[in-house]
C-alpha cells in the first residue's frame, strides 16, 4: 500500500480512536459512510486491476473484490433505506477517497508484474487496516444492531479477503 493510503487510513483509526476516547464517537450515519466508502475504494481498485492485469490470479482475486464489496455494498444501501438513515459524508470518507484516488494514480504507471505485485500488496494493507478499523472502531462505535450486524459480517468477509491478498502476494515472489 502506498503512504498516502496507508496514512489516510492511519488517520481513520486514530481519529475515530481518539473521538471515541473522547466520548465523540463516529454517528451511525458517518459509519455508514466510511464503511460504503471503503468498499467503493476497493471495487474500483478492483476494477483497475481487471483493466490491466493479465495474471489469472490477480484477476480472479480482483473479480472476487468487485462481488463481495458490491453485495455487501449493496445490503449497506438497503439497511440504512429500510432505517430510513441518510449515511453522513464526513472528513474520514473524503480523506479516503482522496488518498484511494492517489493510490489509484500510482498503480496506472505500473504495468505487467510490477502491477500485480504492488495492487496485491496494497490488498493486503488496505484490508488489514480496514478490518482493524471495522473492529476497533466503527463496529464498537455503532449504536443500531443491524448496522452492527452488517458491519461485523463484512468483516468476516473482510478477513478472508485478507488471508486470499497475503497469499496472493506468496504467489506473485
Amino acid at each position: 500500500m502506498s503512504v498516502r493510503l496507508a496514512g489516510a487510513l492511519s488517520a481513520l483509526i486514530l481519529v475515530s480512536g481518539a473521538a471515541a476516547a473522547q466520548g465523540a464517537k463516529p454517528t451511525d450515519p458517518q459509519i455508514a459512510h466510511i464503511a460504503y466508502t471503503a468498499g467503493q475504494i476497493d471495487v474500483r481498485a478492483a476494477e483497475q486491476a481487471l483493466r490491466k492485469s493479465k495474471n489469472k490470479n490477480v484477476r480472479a482475486f480482483a473479480q472476487d473484490m468487485v462481488r463481495d464489496h458490491t453485495t455487501v455494498n449493496k445490503k449497506a444501501l438497503a439497511l440504512v433505506k429500510k432505517l430510513h438513515v441518510t449515511p453522513e459524508n464526513n472528513d474520514t470518507s473524503k480523506a479516503l477517497v482522496k488518498k484511494a484516488d492517489a493510490e489509484r494514480e500510482s498503480l496506472a504507471k505500473l504495468s505487467g508484474a510490477a502491477f500485480d505485485k504492488a495492487y496485491a500488496a496494497n490488498e493486503v494493507a488496505y484490508h488489514k487496516t480496514v478490518n482493524s478499523a471495522l473492529q476497533d472502531t466503527l463496529i464498537p462505535s455503532a449504536s443500531n444492531s443491524e448496522l452492527k450486524d452488517l458491519l461485523s459480517t463484512g468483516l468476516k468477509v473482510f478477513q478472508g479477503h485478507e488471508q486470499h491478498a497475503e497469499h496472493l502476494v506468496e504467489t506473485l515472489k
